[in-house]
């Protein structure tokens, strides 16, 4: 079985932060302190710690002809699941890195995927293969 990851990020507001994965990504919220907050982000667990002076990085690298950014973090969902986030996100009014699209179209790997920010500029990518063994594909 595969065990679930633990992440823990620096944000600097915890309430606004909190918001975005409670209601916009609808994590789950488990335990929390007045500096901390944990939640199931998509059966893995997610930790945003308050740190008021948090500046993040701005870099980025060229993968099929879009600058992804770097650091960044996801998952990776079902087909379906992908595209049911992706049309709230976009009924959201997110502001997307990346649009919601189709990377290695046509090649091993090809996947959707999407970029965007939470509140505190940490990167997240979201992506799914219509054929999960493409996961590794060489």
């Amino acid at each position: 079985m595969t065990q679930p990851f633990h992440l823990a990020i620096p944000v600097q507001n915890l309430e606004i932060s909190r918001a975005f994965y409670r209601d916009v990504l609808q994590c789950d919220e488990g335990r929390s302190s007045d500096l901390w907050v944990d939640f199931n982000f998509f059966g893995h667990q997610l930790v945003i710690h308050q740190k008021e002076d948090f500046q993040p990085q701005r870099i980025s690298n060229p993968v099929d002809g879009h600058d992804v950014p770097v650091p960044h973090f996801g998952v990776v969902l079902t087909w379906e699941d992908w595209h049911q986030l992706s049309e709230r996100l976009q009924a959201n009014e997110t502001q997307f890195i990346i649009e919601p699209t189709t990377r290695f179209r046509g090649k091993p790997g090809e996947q959707a995927t999407m970029f965007f920010n939470d509140p505190e500029g940490n990167a997240l990518e979201f992506k799914a293969f219509k054929d999960i063994g493409q996961l590794f594909a060489k």
